[in-house]
């Protein structure tokens, strides 16, 4: 076994990690005794004694086993693993950046303001929204911000009590009924039709004077555009009720359709999806929510408006208030921008043109092998079936699993739910990826259909080449075992 696949408490020798060749400390002392319940027994802690060199070869060898976007395409649904420019992660580190403090007069981060300031003006024209806040620290963040902006405004006309509802389509994302939830709505459930669409019988009949408004992820999680987004938005709006954009994904609609033009109130950009900020990692992240003039007073607070010649943070007059506090969030603004700046109004919709073209490219060669429920041409990704391979005694699990041993990370599975797409394969390909590799993981996942007819013990029991097998994630979930 390499070194470096041991636990580095595995590896530890006494007195192999010597550091004596470091000076002696120059620092006086300092009495700690009001600190003494906070400082830990150095004799109860203990930690591994290895060389610098093997502690290094160790985490680098951890590192040589994360899947990354850098290594090959991450096809994950719903998710939106593109590439993400370099430059954006050099600007967003320059010093009059990152050496910002949240409690400096505001006169000190003009830069900054100005920054915030215009990214709000960009997001609201690509929407086709009034204003802007880029407070929330993430989509669900966001979806909250909007929803409760939309309780708001019904108390403010004396409705709050009657619009207890929240209609949500069956096709949205999975974070839209906690978020309703959350701001104290019922859910109610808003099935699609035989095309993938919302059904509009069953909308008509359940938007009453209850409804508080609907939950619209456009395009869907299926991958498609509603063509009666307009006819919704209206029938909606008819009953006095709003219209909320789970605007997650904007990489289909950049440049060629604008939610404020469909009939949306409100919004939220998940900038992680398509505006190049980092996508995981505990955060913080960013979810701004864009909105029409009449919900514009219900923002959170602050915001970043223009007076003259500078920049100052505002309270909206009928604000929802505070939901988090300061702007932590603000390298991943800083990135947004850039991205924003850099491609321009013609690069953003060219960003569109690809996402689409490569999903629809990469269904096009798949469309054979897996089942294709909706056959529709498709926006930025696309769900598939595995129930062919199914009823060989093949899942959707397994197939993804042995997806992995051809060097790919497998696409979100299971989603949307079974009663829309039963073992469902949920594939995005960004607008990052080459003609090349999407072949490549084209060619992978028909190799492994062909499997499924001739070897299909094979597949069953995937993994074969990797780390691990297949580890048991509930009880790992439920278990934890984060010790050595």
């Amino acid at each position: 076994m390499p070194v470096e696949t041991k636990l580095l408490i595995e590896m530890s020798v006494p007195g192999r990690g010597r550091r004596d060749y470091l000076p002696e400390s120059d620092v006086p002392e300092t009495s700690l005794d009001e600190y003494q319940d906070l400082i830990r027994n150095k004799d109860s802690l203990i930690l591994p004694d290895v060389a610098e060199s093997d502690a290094i070869r160790h985490f680098e060898y951890l590192g040589s086993l994360n899947y990354s976007i850098d290594r090959g395409v991450y096809p994950l649904g719903s998710c939106t693993m593109k590439y993400n420019p370099r430059v954006n992660e050099t600007l967003a580190n320059l010093p009059g950046f990152t050496h910002l403090h949240p409690n400096q007069p505001m006169e000190t981060v003009q830069g900054a303001l100005q920054v915030m300031y215009e990214l709000q003006r960009y997001l609201a024209e690509i929407t086709g929204m009034y204003a802007v806040s880029l407070d929330p620290k993430a989509g669900a963040h966001g979806e909250l911000t909007g929803i409760l902006m939309i309780k708001k405004y019904h108390e403010s006309r004396g409705e709050g009590a009657k619009r207890r509802k929240i209609l949500i389509p069956d096709s949205a994302h999975g974070t839209n009924p906690a978020t309703a939830a959350m701001a104290d709505y019922e859910e109610v459930t808003l099935p699609s039709d035989i095309n993938g669409n919302v059904n509009l019988d069953e909308l008509r009949k359940l938007m009453t004077e209850k409804v508080a408004g609907i939950m619209m992820t456009l395009p869907s999680t299926l991958g498609l555009f509603d063509p009666n987004i307009l006819e919704i938005t209206q029938i909606v709006h008819e009953k006095g009720g709003l219209v909320y954009g789970d605007g997650a994904n904007q990489n289909a609609t950049m440049g060629k359709a604008k939610f404020g033009e469909l009939g949306f109130d409100v919004v939220h950009l998940n900038l992680h999806k398509t505006f190049s900020t980092p996508h995981g990692g505990g955060g913080p992240g960013a979810g701004p929510v864009a909105c029409k003039e009449h919900l514009a007073p219900f923002l959170p607070s602050p915001i970043v408006e223009k007076m003259d010649d500078s920049y100052l943070f505002i309270k909206p007059d009928n604000t929802i208030g505070k939901i988090g506090e300061y702007y932590g969030n603000f390298a991943m603004v800083v990135r947004a921008y850039a991205y924003i700046r850099a491609h321009g109004e013609e690069g953003l919709r060219s960003v569109s043109e690809y996402a689409v073209l490569n999903a629809n490219y990469l269904l096009s060669l798949l469309q054979d092998d897996y089942y294709l429920k909706f056959k529709r041409r498709c926006m930025h990704e696309f769900v598939l079936s595995g129930i062919r391979q199914k009823a060989k005694n093949v899942s959707t699990m397994d197939i993804v699993k042995r997806l992995m041993d051809y060097g790919f990370h497998p696409p979100t599975v299971y989603f949307p739910q079974k009663q829309i797409v039963p073992e469902a394969l949920m594939i995005e390909p960004t607008e990052t990826e080459s003609k090349d590799s999407l072949d490549a993981f084209a060619k992978a996942l028909i190799a492994i259909n062909k499997e499924v007819d001739e070897n299909p013990e094979i597949v069953r029991t995937a993994p074969h080449t990797t780390q691990i097998g297949r580890p048991d994630e509930s009880s790992a979930s439920r278990n934890p075992d984060i010790h050595w």
